[in-house]
């Protein structure tokens, strides 16, 4: 059994997997994300006390930031000011006497949906979470491709319009409406004039970003994961429309593009960090 660990600057999620991919429990509490370095490694150790059997063969964990994987080391944690340099692996290891891994979250999603969700057997998927911020996934033939610091990939930073993609296909687009993603979902789904005008525009801004991912990599596959992605009924036609303006439509044609079904993708590629649990 391993213990896996989605840790954002909003919340942090603890769960339990059991051999063969099955997600036993959950314990979610908000991120002290403004405490100190240690403040909010007591409160991570704490979650992960709740859980922690001898049955417990490793931990893995998903971060929002650049990640010397081979180390354990995180770097400039997003969401999480305290932590610009912490030795994560070290310190899980030294405290349970488990081997521990650790990686971008992103990187999590990614290869806990392709190895166990709607993503397995492409031979290259491109994964995005669209959330409180927009991150970025490239697996080939099953196996993660980080880069040097697990930041290949991370395409929300890019340039586009005046900002980049990052603020307009994230919450922080919702916010600059002077809404949620949450709330302006609810209100499209009831047929809400103004929020439906939003989820388009919305839309629009992630196809250009699907656009920009095809130019860059050219997947077989594009999956959508995050709690935005959970609206994607609602921006999915306006975001096609823009995909379909692609300048080749052979690679329009080839590109598949869907929302992750797999409700715990996160965790369970937190836990496969330590080896396979099939």
């Amino acid at each position: 059994m391993r213990i896996a660990i989605d840790l954002g600057g909003t919340n942090v999620r603890v769960a339990t997997v059991l051999p063969g991919g099955q997600v036993e429990r959950i314990i979610s509490e908000p991120c002290r994300s403004r405490g100190s370095e240690e403040e909010v490694l007591n409160h991570i150790y704490r979650m992960i006390d709740e859980l922690m059997t001898p049955e417990v063969d490793g931990i893995g964990i998903g971060v929002p930031s650049v990640v010397d994987t081979d180390k354990g080391i995180v770097y400039n944690v997003v969401g999480i000011p305290s932590w610009k340099e912490v030795h994560l692996k070290e310190k899980l290891e030294d405290r349970y006497h488990i081997p521990a891994s650790v990686d971008n979250d992103c990187n999590c999603f990614a290869l806990g949906v392709t190895t166990f969700g709607r993503g397995t057997g492409y031979k290259e998927a491109f994964c995005v979470t669209l959330g409180t911020g927009v991150g970025g996934s490239l697996v080939i033939d099953g196996h993660l491709y980080r880069g040097r610091n697990a930041g290949a990939g991370e395409i929300g930073s890019v340039p586009y319009l005046d900002k980049d993609y990052e603020f307009y296909c994230s919450s922080r687009y919702f916010v600059s409406k002077g809404t949620t993603g949450k709330d302006a979902a609810v209100a499209a789904s009831n047929g809400d004039p103004e929020a439906l005008a939003i989820m388009e525009e919305f839309g629009g801004h992630v196809g250009k970003l699907v656009q920009m991912i095809m130019f860059v990599y050219d997947p077989a596959v594009i999956i959508l994961g995050g709690s935005i992605a959970n609206a994607y009924p609602l921006f999915k036609e306006p975001m096609w429309k823009v995909i379909r303006e692609f300048p080749y439509p052979k690679s329009v044609e080839n590109l598949d593009v869907f929302q992750s079904e797999e409700l715990h993708a996160a965790f369970l590629g937190a836990a496969h960090l330590c080896g396979p649990i099939k």
